[in-house]
């Protein structure tokens, strides 16, 4: 009944109906009628007459036309078709409608039954419990039937109101009105449909062709507009990434600009506390603030690249970012950012070590100051006394020996006058920052010095005026105070040795030290000795005073030193000695955990620092190589970045142990060449190469895809390339750009016959002709402009591939798309803002709509755009 009702919907046309296949196709006029009509084409003229010979020559002219279509009949003879053979006739009426009504049907590449139900598929997706998988049960509720009507005509079907539940419903609704406003024939019945368990595949798709057949014209709009969805998908995802690159940029310009006087400012503070500080600043700057930002320029630079991969994929002009944010603006700045990075560090570490000298002199200074003011505490009183005046013979000796004494005791105090005038010059050439007050202080003891000096000189003169009228002193008292003054002067400068601070850096200095140390300790048994002797002096001047009664008036008149004071200087001298003892130990335990901290850092950068050399040279080798597809690189590739992400703990731990370093104020280790800014910086050249390398082989995937191009052809531009590349720099200079270009087939010299490295003269002659290809310097010139824009005279592989694809492969045109809208228009000149909404997905309608200028042409109405100069723009220099 299918059949019947497709052949009748055909011959109407003509005119005429059959009623029965077998008994109406027998003289095969009808036959060859139907065939007229469904091809448009005229067929032999017929037979008129009645005989059986006449009947077999019309279905014989009939066979042949379909035979002359392509169409293979086999067991199928006119004999058969004029006895009336039902099964003969059924199965070429069905061959007619395979070749005539489905083969030539064409969606995306597929054809006959597959393109049909493709076509049903796209039509149908936007309807809920529609899914259209065969030509038999998917059809069974109806729905499917009505979809495509609806999907085309929304006016004729109210597709909220179906229900899956109700096929008979669904199907006789459908029917009816592809009959009624579709002229498409009732060729299958609802209820044989819904009581089949699989209905008849041939029937329903027969059905369903009538349905494609009517809607063909729909079929090419729908191809127009999404071809310009193509189109515009990719203006505007470009867009957004210039947009993002921009911003990009801009942000990380400008935290560029705001860190650079920072880097740049040197002055430096007045103590450690303040210095350190700004140590521990920079190193929250290098560990915290700067790594987001490297990651920041590496992104920038690879969305740049991928977007020029893009623009020139979709055949678009280069983007042209903004003035003064072009990648090598950037890099200048990132430049710049460095140079004013490098040696702030060690500028920071040079102060510290400044500031610490300098708090050590200082210190140094404060207490040899306090020791001599100590020392000249009311010398200067007891100078200007005039007691000789009124002292016997016996008192007078005695003041000048004690005078004699002050004049070895002053003498011996010169070298520590000396001593804190070199530290006060040195803190005044270090540019101590309270030098005011040490120039100050010296000055007054520099000048107190000379009173001493003048005062001394005077009372020396007036003792020795009076020194004959003395007769008489105790020797004893002459020989305490000889022996007391000197030691007395021992055991201050003991004391000050022992109470002075010390600065060393390596194991080596602190051995100097107690080495030192244990040699003073050696000598207290002598100096022991000498205090009792001294003391016994005492105890025999005691004794004659006692044995003689001898009426002695105040102290010692030779000197103020006297046994007590001995006594107590030497008991603390021997409470000095385990302090220091104590002092030199820890000192020592500091400078052996300097030393494991040390040898710790070295184990560690001796080992990181050749890993990150090997990898960044296997990263070399990785991309000039050519194992497996561009997948299988790129697979490989991020295994490998994600091995060299996996790492970053063992940097962490060496920033943790360089740290620990910094704190305990270590400046040098001997144990490796190695420093943390050497980590540091080969850590970031190695992300940065990974991920340049990786963005490569990405945007070899996608001109790949975007272009055609197959595996093998990638294979041999790569090996061209490496070929050339003999320093493996991953970059062409001009000359082996031109032998590259001619191993691959382009002729670049003036003359066709140079000879190309890769064929002889004849060869490449024929080769030449049969590529066209006869370029001259000029050509050349004009591709070098394309592959290196910025004349470097370098040559990247991705440039390389991108011309490559450009010779091999085709991309869109401005004709194409305007050809596209032209078809949405319905071959106007211009079109409407309701016909892009109708045909464009929203977000693209509006694009267009609002980019589109108004139509100026003598045919306009009130609302054209003017799709033919957007079209060009699409193509061209534009604010698009």
């Amino acid at each position: 009944c299918y059949l019947i009702s497709w052949c009748n919907s055909h011959l109407r046309k003509a005119g005429t109906q059959i009623e029965n296949i077998e008994e109406d196709f027998r003289d095969g006029l009808k036959l060859m009628l139907l065939l007229e009509v469904i091809s448009g084409e005229r067929l032999a003229k017929p037979e008129r007459g009645k005989m059986r010979v006449h009947k077999i020559s019309n279905v014989n002219k009939a066979l042949d036309f379909i035979a002359s279509k392509g169409v293979k009949l086999v067991s199928i003879g006119a004999e058969e078709i004029v006895d009336g053979n039902a099964k003969m006739t059924l199965g070429m009426i069905w061959t007619i409608i395979l070749r005539f009504a489905i083969q030539d049907i064409s969606v995306e590449e597929t054809s006959a039954k597959e393109g049909l139900l493709l076509w049903c598929q796209r039509k149908t997706a936007p309807y809920k419990n529609v899914n259209i998988q065969n030509f038999h049960i998917s059809w069974k509720d109806g729905l499917g039937f009505c979809a495509l009507i609806h999907r085309h005509r929304p006016e004729l079907i109210d597709y909220g109101k179906l229900r899956k539940d109700d096929p008979m419903t669904n199907l006789n609704t459908a029917f009816d009105v592809a009959e009624k406003y579709l002229d498409i024939p009732k060729m299958l019945d609802a209820e044989d449909i819904v009581g089949t368990a699989r209905p008849d595949e041939k029937a329903i798709m027969t059905y369903v062709s009538s349905f494609y057949h009517a809607f063909s014209g729909a079929q090419k709009a729908e191809t127009a507009a999404n071809r310009i969805c193509k189109v515009l998908a990719v203006n505007q995802e470009n867009e957004q990434l210039m947009e993002d690159y921009e911003k990009l940029a801009s942000d990380l310009l400008e935290w560029i600009r705001r860190t650079i006087p920072w880097l740049e400012n040197r002055m430096p503070e007045n103590t450690m506390q303040a210095m350190q500080q700004k140590l521990e600043d920079f190193r929250d700057y290098r560990r915290l603030h700067k790594p987001p930002k490297v990651q920041e320029k590496c992104q920038l630079e690879i969305n740049f690249n991928t977007l020029q991969t893009k623009l020139r994929l979709s055949n678009r002009p280069a983007f042209m970012p903004s003035e003064g944010k072009m990648v090598s603006d950037i890099n200048n700045a990132w430049g710049n950012l460095e140079g004013a990075e490098k040696g702030y560090e060690e500028w920071l570490l040079n102060e510290i070590r400044r500031l610490e000298r300098l708090d050590h002199l200082a210190e140094k200074f404060r207490q040899k100051a306090a020791i001599h003011e100590a020392w000249t505490e009311g010398k200067e009183d007891m100078l200007q006394k005039r007691d000789y005046e009124t002292a016997s013979l016996s008192e007078i000796k005695a003041l000048l020996k004690k005078h004699e004494a002050f004049e070895s005791d002053l003498a011996a105090h010169q070298d520590r006058v000396e001593q804190i005038a070199a530290i006060a010059q040195e803190l005044n050439e270090l540019d101590y920052y309270d030098s005011p007050s040490v120039n100050a202080r010296c000055q007054r003891i520099c000048d107190q010095w000379d009173a001493l000096g003048g005062l001394t000189q005077k009372r020396s003169e007036a003792l020795q005026r009076t020194e004959k009228l003395l007769e008489t002193i105790d020797q004893l008292y002459l020989e305490f105070a000889k022996r007391a003054a000197p030691f007395n002067n021992w055991m201050e400068g003991a004391m000050e040795d022992l109470q002075d601070t010390f600065i060393v850096h390596t194991i080596e200095e602190i051995q100097g030290l107690s080495t030192a140390h244990e040699q003073f300790k050696a000598t207290l048994p002598e100096a022991d000795k000498e205090r009792l002797a001294i003391l016994g002096i005492h105890n025999e001047i005691a004794k004659i005073v006692q044995t003689y009664h001898v009426n002695i008036a105040g102290t010692n008149p030779y000197t103020t030193i006297n046994p007590q004071e001995i006594n107590a200087k030497w008991d603390k001298v021997r409470q000095l000695v385990p302090q220091r003892d104590q002092a030199l130990i820890e000192e020592h335990a500091r400078q052996q955990n300097n030393e494991r901290l040390r040898r710790q850092f070295a184990n560690q950068a001796n080992v990181i620092g050749p890993w990150i050399q090997t990898k960044m040279e296997e990263i070399g080798r990785i991309s000039i190589e050519m194992h497996g597809t561009l997948e299988d690189q790129l697979t490989h590739l991020r295994q490998y970045e994600k091995s060299i992400v996996n790492y970053k703990p063992k940097i962490d731990q060496l920033e943790g142990d360089h740290q620990l370093i910094q704190e305990a104020l270590i400046f040098d280790n001997k144990h490796t060449n190695y420093t943390m800014e050497h980590i540091r910086v080969g850590w970031e050249q190695l992300l940065t190469t990974i991920a340049r390398t990786i963005n490569e082989i990405e945007n070899q995937i996608l001109t790949r895809d975007a272009k055609g191009i197959s595996q093998e052809q990638l294979n041999e531009f790569r090996a061209s390339f490496n070929h050339f590349d003999r320093d493996h720099s991953g970059t062409l200079g001009a000359e082996e750009f031109k032998a590259c270009l001619i191993s691959l087939g382009f002729d670049i010299a003036n003359d066709a016959q140079k000879r190309t490295g890769i064929m002889d003269p004849e060869d490449f002659k024929t080769c030449l002709i049969s590529m066209g290809y006869n370029l001259g310097e000029n050509e050349f010139s004009r591709i070098m402009s394309i592959v290196d824009p910025n004349r470097m005279g370098l040559v990247t592989f991705q440039a390389f591939i991108d011309f490559m694809s450009r010779e091999t492969a085709d991309t869109d045109t401005a004709d194409q798309v305007m050809a596209s809208f032209k078809v949405l228009a319905g071959d106007k000149n211009y079109i409407l803002a309701d016909e892009l909404r109708r045909e464009l997905p929203p977000d693209q309608a509006e694009y267009c709509i609002a980019r589109m200028a108004p139509y100026t042409g003598p045919d306009g109405v009130p609302g054209a755009l003017d799709y033919m100069s957007f079209s060009t723009a699409l193509y061209g220099e534009s604010d698009l």
